[in-house]
Order: structure tokens, then C-alpha cells, then sequence
């Protein structure tokens, strides 16, 4: 039999009991700590990092650990294993980042405030139902239903045990006046979510969520008059268990409760901004009656608890794409716990209910012209089409224009770098920082920005490569071109005693380039297996929280986007949540995202030979075929690059 041990967390007085061989990683969760572990345990990523204080924890080599931080004992908890009692200190986790708030604008680019009629499917009815007599004696169920039938319409009522036990009272606390809430099933039947003694004069609460393998939003909306209250976002806890959806896809593998765990993270981040709103607005979480959620395929398997597993095995079958309505309390929301949660339904393993969502609300569905949408994210989702038809595909873009596998990447929050311009001649940059304070690192566009300005000066080569001859030019004095410790880098900002450099080295450019490389190649590859030109896309439409940020020049300049006039592009914001804010409000626009889901064709790139080479063709600036960048090579040209 294997020994137990004991490992203590350092000043976190938590400890865990666990078997010899046991992980670090395994440990923490069994004394209830959470340590980041971005790339799912594989190893990769490196920020789960501890301290060995005192005992024995055998680890493999790791590049994320260099020969003096192991001398020291530090180690990855997600490779290191038990062989002793263990005391281990870890270092302090950073405060939740909020996401910037959209702005107004973003929401008005949206073309679907009037598309649809507003007919929501959970409605509060206000009731006067006969009291009962000896003449006449139904039951308190039989009056309800009668009541609903006779004024409403509504046929085959379905209640729950737990409103029935309540039933009798609430009819005559109410005096036989009461406010039914209802959820519409079909054609006539309904389902009774909520029955209060007298009129409800109040609004109907109901929320539109976007899970993001990053951030989630929330919509608080009244169903009354469509309005929207308040919007609130924050990270995703789960992106302490995987950055991406393949890293917590392993996460829920490589452990027996990893699948329990992850959806309880996300339960634990949706509750939380729940609460918020709550308190916000002085109401009860409970007077929430309806729940829309969209997100991509993993994303919704994780949030109702649905194994993610054969997502990521060829050839890449998810559980369901069309998800069956469930309730709040099968999952533990904090809201009505009889409330309906429906999720928008996905069109393959890695086209979800968010690009449904974003072909809903951008009105690509009902597009006359050859429409191309983007929601550029962890993943990039492409569909192409109009309303005719639609082919949607999926390429793993990667997570580093979002900040990760950035060494100074950040998201787009305050204090992170958005807009960068380098003097051709002196090579000094001119910043634009977040809330115009002083830098803590660099977002996606400032990335973006970045590249494409050391493209043009001469500061990296079209294969991403960094002049070193600037090094050389610059001996003795402070040059922004430089060696450091991961080779090659360009300074952006210099730090202070308490802040290191903000640099973008070559490493980094490399995951850059990989990234957009992607993109672009999902494009090309979807463009010719149709039989299209790139040139006869007439409108390009870019969703998701990215996109809002995404300068087209720039995008243009390293090969991210196709080279199309400007004018053809179209910013429209968070697609996803504006997409689950009108199924919300119209059982029209429900019954068309389900229609969206089954009439589009899913192109699987992995599959396509071609996707490879077009990749590898985009892993240059702007691309190794400078022809199909007319404008930069005509601007490159200009500046003798």
C-alpha cells in the first residue's frame, strides 16, 4: 500500500492528506486552494509555480524553470509529486480582472432592435380565479388551470412538486388573486414557474449570459418592455483550470472531478455577477425567471455538465448541438430555481451557440450579398455566405492576442498598451495606454499595432525576425532593440524599480504570427472551397470582444485580415450577447437561430489538404505571396523595406 502524507500550504493554512506520488496540483484541490493552471496541467504554461519549504518533491526538467529558481525549490504543482510531508508556499494569485465595459456605440452598430416582434416565451399573468364552493369543488390545481385556459388560452399546464406543496396557500393568501409566471412549451401548453398572492407590478427579470472561454457577460433585461437594465462581465474562473477550450477539455480527462470542478467554476463566476446585479439593482437573484445562454461548444458542454471529451478525439463529435431546455436548480444557478435555461444551439464540435448568435445579430442570415463573419477569439470561427447559404468553419487561433503565451501580454484592461506608432528614424514608440495610466503590459490590439509598425520600420523582417544591426548601431546608449534574457526583443516601455520592461520579443512575434496565420488560412481555405474570390466578399463583419478592438490598417498590415478596401469591414461588438439577448425577448428569433444552426454547412479545416500550406504560406508578413497585399507591398515599397 502506498504511504499518505501531508503537504501544508504556507501561511494559506490549508492542508491535505494525500498518497505518495500524489501531484502538488491534486493536492491543493483536495485542501481546497486554486493555483492557475492555464494549460490545464500539461505543463506548458508554467504559472501554476510553488515553493518547496521544507521535504522532497520529485519534478521532471521543465523550461518554465531555469537551474537557480530549482536550487531555490521552486517547482510546477502540476508536475511535482508527493514523497514526503511537504510545507509548500505559493505565490499571491492576481485580483480578477475586469473586462472593459462595452460601449454604446458598439451597440448601436448592431442592425436588430426592430428585426424581431417582442414575444417572450415566460410571461407573468395576473389571475382572478373563483373561489371554490359546495357547488362548486375542484381542485386548487383544476381552478388554476381552468383560469389559465378560459382568459388565456393556455392548455395543458405543467407544475413542478415543489410549487404544488405551496399551491393551496399562495391561492388563498392571495384571496384567489394571484400572479402566475409561465413558461410557453408549444402551441398552447405552458409550464408554472413562479405563483405570488396578488399583482406583480414589478419588472419580469430575465438574463442573457455569454459564457466566453475568457470572459462572461451578463444581460439583465426586463421582460416587460424589452429594456436593457445593466450589462456586468468578469474572467471565467475557469481559466484557471485551461486557457483554451483543448486545456480544460484534458483538464476534465486528467481527473475524476475535473469535470465536476470546472462547472462549478463557471456556476460559481455566473452566481457571483448574479449577486452583483442583485445588490446593484435591490432585488433577489431568485426574481430571475428565465436564463438564455450562448458560447461555444465546449463551453455549453462544461456548463451544463455534459462530457467534452470526444470534442477534441477525430473525428470531433460533441454530445449534442441542439441542447435540451433545462432548469435553473439541474444546475445550480442562484436564480428562480423553476426558471427555464435554454442554450443556443452549436453547428459542430468548434462552431457554437456563440457564432449562431453572431450570425443572428449581425443579420448575416438575411444577407443579399456575399457576407464574411469573423468572431476572432482563443478560436477563430468564420462564416461565410448570405441568405441563400452558409459554410462556417473553425480554426484554433490561440490564445495570444488575448495575452497569453505573451510574455507581457494582457487583456484589454486598464493599464495595458492599445496603440503603438514607431518613428521610422529614431525607433521610439508613441503608447496609448487604458484608462491613460502607466503601463502593465500589452493587449491584443497594442500587439497587433506593435507588429505592424515594426514591420514597416524595418524592425523585424517579413519572416518576424528582429534586425539585430539596430543593436549594433546603438552600442552605448539605451536602444529599444536589444538581447534579453528570451533573445531578441523591442522595448516599449521601460519599467521602473518596481516594474520590469514591457518588451514583445521574438518569441512573442512568432506566437503572433502562428496566430493570425491561422485566421487567414481559415479564410483562404473556406473562400476557395467554395469556388470564391476573396475580392467578391462585399462586407466583412467582425464580432466578439476582440473585435471591437481590432484597427483594420494594422490587421491588414500583418496578414490578419484579407486586403479589402476599409470600407468593407463592419465592427459589431459582443455578438454573441446581443445574439441571446433577442432570443430572450422573441420566440421569432429563437425559432430562427435553431433554423441558423441546421442550415449551415460545417468545414472541417483539419480535414481540408490545403489548410496546412495555406497556413505555412501566412506564417510571413504579411504573407509569403506579398501579391496578395497590394497595398503593403505598394506601402513597404514606399519606405524601402
Amino acid at each position: 500500500m502506498k504511504k499518505s502524507f501531508s503537504v501544508t500550504f504556507q501561511l494559506l493554512e490549508k492542508s491535505a492528506q494525500v498518497t505518495e506520488g500524489a501531484l502538488l496540483l491534486d493536492a491543493a484541490v483536495e485542501a481546497g486552494l486554486a493555483i492557475d493552471t492555464p494549460c490545464g496541467g500539461q505543463g506548458r504554461c508554467g504559472r501554476c509555480m510553488v515553493r518547496v519549504e521544507s521535504g522532497q518533491a520529485p519534478h521532471r526538467r521543465n523550461p518554465h524553470l531555469n537551474p537557480q529558481q530549482m536550487e531555490q525549490g521552486w517547482v510546477l504543482s502540476c508536475t511535482a509529486r508527493v514523497a514526503g510531508d511537504l510545507v509548500i508556499s505559493v505565490p499571491p494569485q492576481r485580483e480578477r480582472e475586469r473586462v472593459v465595459a462595452e460601449t454604446a456605440a458598439a451597440r448601436s452598430a448592431l442592425p436588430v432592435w426592430s428585426d424581431w416582434p417582442q414575444y417572450p416565451l415566460v410571461r407573468q399573468l395576473f389571475l382572478e380565479i373563483p373561489p371554490p364552493s359546495l357547488e362548486d369543488n375542484a381542485t386548487d390545481l383544476e381552478r388554476l388551470r381552468r383560469t389559465l385556459q378560459r382568459e388565456h388560452g393556455i392548455d395543458n399546464l405543467s407544475i413542478e412538486l415543489p410549487l404544488m406543496r405551496n399551491l393551496a396557500a399562495t391561492l388563498r393568501q392571495g384571496n384567489w388573486k394571484v400572479t402566475a409566471t409561465v413558461a410557453l412549451k408549444d402551441m398552447e401548453g405552458a409550464r408554472l414557474i413562479d405563483l405570488r398572492p396578488g399583482r406583480s407590478r414589478g419588472p419580469l427579470l430575465a438574463v442573457a449570459v455569454d459564457i466566453g472561454t475568457t470572459n462572461v457577460v451578463i444581460d439583465l433585461v426586463n421582460l416587460r418592455s424589452g429594456r436593457l437594465i445593466d450589462r456586468v462581465s468578469s474572467r471565467n474562473k475557469q481559466i484557471a483550470r485551461g486557457e483554451d477550450v483543448i486545456s480544460r477539455i484534458v483538464y476534465t480527462e486528467r481527473q475524476g472531478k475535473g469535470l465536476e470542478e470546472l462547472q462549478s467554476l463557471v456556476m460559481e463566476t455566473i452566481n457571483e455577477l448574479l449577486d452583483e446585479l442583485a445588490q446593484k439593482h435591490h432585488f433577489a437573484t431568485t426574481d430571475i425567471e428565465e436564463m438564455v445562454a450562448a458560447g461555444n461548444t465546449t463551453m455549453l458542454h462544461l456548463f451544463l455538465g455534459l462530457p467534452p471529451k470526444h470534442i477534441r478525439e477525430e473525428p470531433y463529435i460533441p454530445t449534442a448541438s441542439h441542447f435540451p431546455l433545462v432548469t435553473a436548480w439541474e444546475l445550480g444557478l442562484a436564480i428562480n430555481p423553476h426558471a427555464p435555461v435554454y442554450c443556443l444551439p452549436a453547428v459542430a464540435a468548434y462552431v457554437g451557440g456563440d457564432i449562431t448568435a453572431g450570425v443572428l445579430s449581425s443579420c448575416l442570415y438575411k444577407a443579399d450579398k456575399l457576407t464574411l463573419f469573423l468572431d476572432v477569439g482563443t478560436n477563430g470561427e468564420i462564416v461565410l455566405g448570405n441568405s441563400d447559404w452558409m459554410v462556417a468553419c473553425a480554426c484554433s487561433a490561440g490564445p495570444a492576442f488575448e495575452g497569453a503565451g505573451v510574455r507581457c501580454g494582457m487583456r484589454a484592461v486598464k493599464g495595458a498598451i492599445e496603440e503603438v506608432t514607431i518613428n521610422s528614424k529614431t525607433l521610439e514608440p508613441t503608447i496609448r495606454v487604458i484608462g491613460n495610466v502607466a503601463p502593465r503590459g500589452i493587449c491584443g490590439s497594442g500587439m497587433m499595432s506593435t507588429l505592424a509598425e515594426m514591420l514597416i520600420t524595418g524592425v523585424v523582417n517579413r519572416a518576424g525576425r528582429i534586425n539585430l544591426d539596430y543593436v549594433a548601431s546603438r552600442m552605448g546608449k539605451r536602444s529599444r532593440v536589444r538581447i534579453g534574457d528570451h533573445g531578441p526583443e523591442y522595448v516599449l516601455a521601460w519599467g521602473s524599480r518596481d516594474r520590469q520592461d514591457i518588451v514583445l520579443s521574438e518569441v512573442d512575434i512568432d506566437n503572433l504570427i502562428r496566430t493570425k496565420a491561422a485566421v487567414y488560412a481559415g479564410i483562404m481555405v473556406m473562400a476557395r472551397s467554395t469556388g470564391i474570390p476573396i475580392s467578391d466578399v462585399a462586407e466583412v463583419l467582425i464580432g466578439g470582444a476582440f473585435g471591437q478592438h481590432i484597427n483594420v490598417e494594422k490587421a491588414i498590415q500583418i496578414g490578419l485580415l484579407p486586403d479589402l478596401p476599409w470600407e468593407r469591414f463592419k465592427f459589431l461588438g459582443n455578438t454573441s450577447a446581443w445574439g441571446a439577448y433577442n432570443v430572450l425577448l422573441s420566440k421569432y428569433a429563437r425559432a430562427k437561430v435553431e433554423e441558423i444552426a441546421d442550415k449551415s454547412t460545417y468545414l472541417e479545416l483539419i480535414a481540408d489538404g490545403t489548410f496546412m500550406s495555406e497556413f505555412t504560406a501566412a506564417l510571413f508578413l504579411p504573407h509569403t505571396n506579398i501579391d496578395n497585399f497590394p497595398s503593403v507591398k505598394a506601402l513597404l515599397a514606399r519606405q524601402g523595406k
